[in-house]
């Protein structure tokens, strides 16, 4: 990587736009980068760092990039052109920055900007690549094949912090290591080993649970089977899977021991118990048949009470079944005497209806004068047409009525509606035409009322954005000052600790050992701590305060950029106006536009009032006419109906005679040929029923002789209805039964010999019997107690046999996998070093770059000095970082620590470029052109410093160009190619001077 230009435009302390030529400064080789103390020689390296990754190095990172002597309207930019990997770009980038307003007042945030661009040698032009911050920062990184803190460390290179690598411990080194080579993915192999490891010691120790777990499950099921407890181990224990299972074993033999006595013990209660049943079984059944011959005999002496009554019943059931051949002729007199009389009531209800002449008239009388009648009532059928014509005419005459009177009314409602048509018509579209024009005022107000509220609010939150301004311009104020006194409070605390050091310093001071200052090995008066001595914790938990405070003020600074930028937005829409004006102009535009709506709101009503008003102008008119053609032709049909009327009531006047109508006639006739008719009818019903009446009397009499009875009603007496026959009856049969069965009982053998033994002990042998029973069921439980116990226990043993086999493996993987891990974290016992996976690969690249740094820490120190690792252990800690150096003059090796001032810079010096070299080897070769190295030189003597740039001027062997960052004097003269940074007041500038003078 070769740097060509850099343009810088506001950045740091640089308030213009400043350019630097490193073509010209790498000329020589070697340049030298000078200024006083804040000019800015730092700010140079930043900008290189921002051009490639976007960021500046770690320790300077969080505060602002842009200048604070720029003008408003300058935007910050730095712009860099390189060669690398073959190729010439040019990257540009610009950081976020508020900006003026084109219009208005106030400031807006323009995002940050990037750009790319690759030199296009035959066609001597530039080709855009790239905009994007990512793609820049990937194609940058994969092109220089480092990261920025590896950039920061191998290009600009801090002596200061390799001084402090010197000194530091195996820890130090490492982080610092680490970053620079990535070893990640070392340390996430031990991550991963130490992960497998809990997962495996995981799996096992949730194996040997679920194995204690069944362990416990046996000790549940065995009970108080024996007093063995369990093993006293717990998960993960060794051992623990052998001792379950001999548990286990011991618990099922002990098991199936007490089941074989459970067993036999069931077998000679289930013999006793039988016995006892048969026992029992034998005293009930002579109990049964003494109690059954008891009993009969009981039965026997109430059968002999209740002989008499039996008897009795007997002989009523005798007479009943004589009387049963009576009772045909019974049902038929009683038939026929219900038959006469409902037919004498007949006749007598009929012949009441009839006129006195016709009380004596037999039935041929009376049929002979319902024929007259009948007669006489068919001559009036035309009459009764002529009746009802008349009827239907007087109808007709009524409805011609009404329909007059309701034409009357139609004319009458349309002459007067007709009369005011062409008012209302008139009317209506006066109200069309106000509608309409309401509605255009309504669009036209609609069109005026939404710029004024948007005005209105825009005032409104001027308002409020005024009161926020004040407050955040307090807020700023606020944090300006606090800001200004921590920082003052930081510096008065580094200079506090500036003019104590050396009492810091001595502290550290070993007899015997050479002071980092001035080399002696002797401290007869090492400095004193004062009393309010400042340490390093105290300036940086300052420093940190600072810090944080100066982020405060930045954010307030921020934040009232942001609300001067919406004041200004919002004071641009809605003007200088006050803002009760604004809302008194809204409010009355609301107004007259809800007024202009309310009134064209009623446009389609009045449409559609004027649609119906000349619909039913037509309708009215139509009717109008209407009704004068059906007046005409009624006046002709009234005539029609007048006539006919009168040659009918003529006709019928003659045929009605006395009564008040045609109708009335006919009923009158019809009323008579009913009553005779009914009358014949009911006069021949009644002499035939008394002839069929006096029969049944005659049969009667004669069927009850026959059956032996003195008279029919002694007959009829002695008959019985079904229910009462069906009691009887079943009286005698259950008499007859219980006798039957009595007899039979009485003459068992069985029961009679039964009856002659003593009375069974029942009651003694069900106590024996259950108590057999009960014996046999506690006998049957504990062998099935003992019997699921042995189940329980087999199953469990086998479920705990199983997870013992497959635990197996789970324990050899996790044995393995504990013992990588242990080996890579240096931990186990086979790391005799302690040393971990990522130490010991980082000790590797620590020897490599110790090695590149010898070949010039040799030339710097005349060969006396070599760098050489150690992987020997400090302390405690682990061993594979350590750092030493051998001295030639004694033959000695000694640590890096012990070196002078001096000494310590020209070997921090050596080891940066050894690391530079070794990274770059390690980023993919990558060539690196340019270096910088900052400070350190002013702790070189004269010879020290030749020899030292000897080396830096032996790097333009490589075609390399090495640019100082130095206040050194005498560096000024020694090196021609210069940048010198110089501050004024309206910021820094640059000045450039070449090799050539």
């Amino acid at each position: 990587m070769r740097l060509h230009r850099l343009h810088i435009t506001a950045f740091g302390p640089f308030g213009g736009a400043q350019e630097v030529d490193f073509d010209d400064l790498s000329a020589a080789g070697l340049f030298l980068l000078h200024g006083p103390t804040g000019a800015g020689k730092t700010s140079v390296l930043d900008a290189v760092c921002f051009a490639l990754y976007g960021s500046v190095p770690g320790a300077r990172q969080g505060g602002s990039l842009r200048s604070d002597h720029a003008p408003a309207a300058t935007r910050t930019e730095v712009k860099l052109e390189l060669t690398v990997a073959g190729r010439r770009l040019e990257v540009t980038r610009q950081p976020p920055w508020e900006r003026p307003k084109k219009r208005g007042t106030g400031t807006t945030t323009e995002k940050a900007q990037s750009w790319l661009r690759e030199y296009h040698a035959p066609g001597g032009s530039w080709k855009d690549l790239s905009r994007s911050h990512q793609e820049i920062g990937e194609e940058i990184t994969q092109l220089l094949g480092m990261s920025r803190e590896q950039f920061c460390q191998v290009v600009l290179l801090p002596q200061g912090d390799f001084a402090r690598f010197l000194r530091a411990d195996a820890e130090a080194r490492g982080k610092l290591l680490g970053r620079l080579f990535d070893t990640r993915r070392f340390a996430a192999v031990e991550q991963r080993l130490a992960e497998r490891r809990r997962l495996a010691e995981t799996e096992v120790r949730a194996g040997d649970a679920e194995l204690l777990a069944d362990a416990h499950r046996m000790q549940q099921a065995a009970g108080d089977l024996f007093e063995l407890p369990l093993p006293d181990l717990a998960p993960g224990d060794p051992g623990l899977a052998g001792a379950v299972l001999e548990w286990a074993a011991v618990a099922r033999s002990t098991a199936r021991e007490r089941y074989a006595i459970a067993h036999c013990a069931q077998r000679a209660t289930e013999s006793a118990q039988a016995a006892a049943d048969r026992v029992l079984g034998e005293a009930r059944e002579v109990a049964r048949l003494q109690h059954r011959f008891a009993e009969a005999r009981q039965r026997a002496a109430r059968l002999e009470e209740r002989a008499g009554a039996h008897r009795e019943a007997q002989q009523r059931m005798e007479r009943a079944r004589k009387a049963e051949a009576v009772a045909p002729a019974l049902h038929l007199r009683e038939t026929a005497d219900a038959e006469h009389r409902r037919a004498a009531g007949a006749e007598a209800r009929a012949r009441a209806l009839l006129p006195g002449a016709f009380a004596d008239a037999g039935p041929t009388g009376l049929a002979a004068a319902a024929r007259k009648a009948a007669e006489e009532l068919g001559a009036l059928e035309s009459a009764r047409r002529a009746e009802h014509r008349l009827t239907e005419l007087a109808r007709e005459r009524q409805e011609l009525d009404r329909e007059e009177r309701a034409d009357d009314d139609v004319l009458q409602d349309a002459e007067q509606w007709l009369a005011d048509w062409e008012s209302t018509r008139a009317s209506l579209q006066t109200r069309i035409e106000s509608a309409q024009e309401a509605a255009t005022r309504a669009e036209q107000l609609a069109v005026q009322r939404d710029p004024a509220q948007a005005r209105l609010a825009a005032a409104r939150l001027r308002d409020q954005l005024a009161g926020d301004t004040e407050d955040a311009q307090a807020r700023v104020l606020a944090a300006r000052e606090g800001a200004a006194d921590a920082r003052t409070h930081w510096l008065d605390l580094k200079e506090q600790r500036l003019k104590g050091i050396a009492a810091e310093l001595a502290a550290g001071l070993v007899d015997g050992d050479a002071c980092a200052v001035c080399g002696a090995t002797e401290h007869p008066a090492p400095a004193r701590k004062v009393d309010g001595h400042v340490d390093q914790r105290a300036e940086d938990t300052a420093l940190t305060a600072y810090q944080r405070a100066d982020e405060r003020r930045a954010e307030a600074e921020r934040r009232l950029g942001v609300v001067r930028e919406a004041l200004a937005a919002a004071t641009a829409e809605a003007g200088d106006a006050p803002t009760d004006l604004l809302a008194e102009q809204a409010e009355e535009l609301e107004r007259r536009h809800a007024e202009a709506r309310g009134a064209a709101s009623g446009l389609h009503a009045a449409t559609e009032a004027l649609r119906r008003a000349e619909h039913e102008h037509r309708r009215r008119l139509t009717a109008h006419q209407d009704a004068a053609v059906r007046g005409a032709s009624r006046t002709a049909r009234r005539e029609a109906l007048t006539r006919q009327t009168a040659s009918l009531e003529g006709e019928l006047a003659q045929a009605r005679g006395s009564a008040g109508s045609v109708a009335e006639r006919a009923a009158e006739l019809e009323r008579g040929v009913s009553a005779l008719t009914e009358a014949a009818d009911a006069a021949r019903v009644a002499a035939d029923t008394a002839q069929r009446l006096k029969d049944a009397d005659a049969r009667l009499a004669d069927a009850a002789f026959r059956a032996g009875f003195d008279t029919p009603q002694a007959a009829a007496d002695a008959l019985l209805d079904d229910a009462a026959h069906r009691e009887l009856q079943r009286r005698l049969d259950a008499w007859q039964q219980e006798e039957a069965a009595v007899r039979a009982v009485l003459a068992e053998e069985e029961t009679a010999a039964a009856a002659h033994l003593p009375a069974a002990d029942v009651r003694t042998a069900e106590q024996s019997a259950a108590t057999a029973a009960r014996r046999m069921r506690e006998a049957a439980s504990a062998r099935d107690a003992a019997a699921r116990r042995c189940t329980e226990l087999d199953r469990l043993a086998r479920r705990a046999d199983a997870s013992v086999r497959r635990l197996g493996p789970l324990r050899e993987e996790y044995d393995r996998v504990a013992r990588l891990a242990s080996l890579a974290a240096g931990t186990s016992a086979d790391n005799e070093r302690r040393m971990r996976l990522e130490s010991y690969v980082l000790a590797a690249r620590l020897e490599q770059v110790a090695a590149a740094a010898t070949a010039r820490l040799q030339r710097m120190s005349a060969g006396r000095y070599t760098l050489v690792h150690s992987d020997d252990r400090t302390g405690r800690g682990r061993s594979g970082l350590g750092l030493h150096v051998v001295d030639a003059w004694t033959g000695r090796e000694r640590d890096t620590a012990t070196l002078s001032g001096g000494e310590t810079f020209f070997a921090s010096l050596a080891l940066a470029l050894g690391l530079a070299d070794v990274v770059t080897d390690e980023a993919g070769g990558v060539r690196l052109d340019t270096l910088f190295i900052d400070e350190g030189f002013g702790s070189l003597d004269d010879q020290t410093l030749d020899e030292v740039l000897d080396v830096l001027d032996s790097l333009r062997e490589r075609d390399r160009s090495v640019g100082i960052v130095s206040h050194v004097a005498d560096l000024r003269r020694r090196v021609h190619a210069q940048l010198e940074v110089v501050k004024g007041r309206s910021g820094s500038m640059v000045r450039q001077r070449g090799g050539d003078g």
